[in-house]
Order: C-alpha cells, then sequence, then structure tokens
C-alpha cells in the first residue's frame, strides 16, 4: 500500500500498489470510485494488516506520463473556463446562489456544485449554459459541510480540515458532544470552516458519553473525606472532580473516592 494525495485537493487515500515499487513524490493515476485520477505519492509501500484496516478500493494503475499531464492541464483550462462562464450567467439571471466547484465527466457531461440558502429555479441557467458549451448540464445543490470539503482549508488545529483529508462520511454532530467534552460553547471556537460544529467533535463523543455517567453532575453537592461540598468542575478522561467544600477551600478528588451524591 501507499498513501495518495489526489490531484487539487488535500485528501489522502490509500491504495493498493499491485506489487508495484513506487516512491514519495511520484505523479501516478489513480482508480477511484470517481474515476481514473491523478495524484501524488507520499509515502513509501507498506504492508496492511487487513485485520485492522478495511482493505481500500483505490488501486495505482501507473505512473503518469506525458500524455496524462497534458490531458490534466487541458482539463485544468476546461474547468476556470467553465467556472467563468456560468459566473457570467448567474450574474446575468441574478440568482441567489454560489458557485462551488464543476466537474467533467467521460460520458459527455458537466456537473456544477454550487450552494443556496432556499430552491433555485436553475431551468434558464441550465439551458443557457448547454448552448455555450455544448453539452449536458447538471446542477447539484451541496450543503455547507460538503463546500468545504471541496474548497478545503486549514482547521483552527492548524491542519486541512479532516472532510477534505480522510473523512468520507459526515456523522451528525450535537451540541451535547461538546458539553460533555467541556469545550465552550462559543460558536466561533466549536465551529469549523462550514459555519457547522466541528467533525472531530464526533471522534471521542462515545468515550465520554460513558464516563461522564461515572460522575456526578456540576453543581450537586457531594460528600468526601473532607465534608461536604459543590461540584465545580469536572476532568471526565482522568475522573477527577474539582470541590468547593463548605469551608471555601477547593479540592480535587479521584471519583472512586467520594462517599455519595447529596443532591
Amino acid at each position: 500500500m501507499v498513501s495518495v494525495q489526489l490531484k487539487n485537493c488535500y485528501l489522502t487515500i490509500r491504495c493498493d500498489t499491485k506489487g508495484r515499487n513506487y516512491k514519495p513524490g511520484d505523479l501516478v493515476m489513480v482508480e477511484t470510485k470517481e474515476g481514473i485520477q491523478m495524484g501524488k505519492v507520499l509515502s513509501e509501500p507498506w504492508e496492511m494488516n487487513e485485520a485492522i484496516f478495511a482493505k481500500p478500493n483505490c488501486k495505482v494503475i501507473r505512473i503518469a506520463n506525458a500524455k496524462d499531464l497534458q490531458k490534466i492541464e487541458e482539463q485544468d483550462k476546461k474547468v476556470a473556463e467553465a467556472l467563468k462562464i456560468c459566473k457570467q450567467k448567474i450574474e446575468e439571471l441574478e440568482l441567489p446562489m454560489k458557485l462551488v466547484d464543476v466537474s467533467f465527466h467521460d460520458e459527455g457531461k458537466i456537473t456544477f456544485y454550487f450552494v443556496a440558502e432556499t430552491r433555485i429555479n436553475f431551468r434558464e441557467l441550465v439551458k443557457r449554459l448547454a448552448s455555450e458549451l455544448h453539452t449536458r448540464i447538471e446542477m447539484r445543490q451541496i450543503g455547507a459541510r460538503n463546500e468545504a470539503k471541496m474548497r478545503g482549508g486549514v482547521g483552527c488545529c492548524g491542519r486541512p480540515v479532516c472532510c477534505a483529508s480522510f473523512l468520507r462520511e459526515f456523522e451528525p454532530v450535537t451540541i451535547r458532544m461538546a458539553k460533555d467534552q467541556g469545550f465552550s460553547l462559543d460558536p466561533a471556537k466549536i465551529s469549523g470552516l462550514c459555519g457547522r460544529l466541528l467533525c472531530c467533535l464526533a471522534y471521542e463523543a462515545n468515550t465520554y458519553s460513558e464516563l461522564i455517567k461515572k460522575l456526578p453532575k456540576c453543581g450537586s453537592r457531594v460528600m468526601t473525606a473532607y465534608g461536604e461540598g459543590k461540584v465545580s468542575k469536572l476532568n471526565v478522561i482522568a475522573q477527577k472532580i474539582l470541590i468547593e467544600l463548605e469551608d471555601g477551600r477547593q479540592i480535587t478528588i479521584k471519583a472512586d473516592e467520594l462517599k455519595n451524591t447529596v443532591t
């Protein structure tokens, strides 16, 4: 196996080399479920343990040749031209939509991806685009998360956003996950580039959900070896509790050191 970064995006995938030897930096043609794409090898080949990782459905076909590079260059020019034309038509028709990306298909179809707050009547837009580009046109409305996945970017952690790096499917993310993990509920701190809740809130949600069941709630009164007190703060992972005693002292104890919960 090798890790391959697909062209023009942060997405990195594991690919079967079929026993061939590739080295980091090689430009290769990769067969994916979206079709054949160009990518750059990022790692030395390694043996993958199928007991841990699922067998990938992508494989490296061969090293990219001059013909492949020329085709990609021509396709990039077509994409830039199609985006320019579509944006012009959207402005002419004054449609409340934002164009995100475009893809060309081998069967002679072009798909434009856009975001909009409401449903858009784009029949006239499709008619004008078909007349200008002389091919079948498909308009596909996507959500804010998919827009971030297509555009890419850097998250608050300083790394490329997860959706454009390795996530294949979007999992539901709730505000409860942020609360359980002790995050500030400031939208600016728990939202991604898409404006939705951070995908990474779901990564450890099940662990926190189970561990928090073993702890008293913040604000509840508990009995300790030092007397009665009120729970001020929880450290869910360490299973420790910050307690303010009746005399104003603050102590930190482990959950299993509690005598009982008073209220």
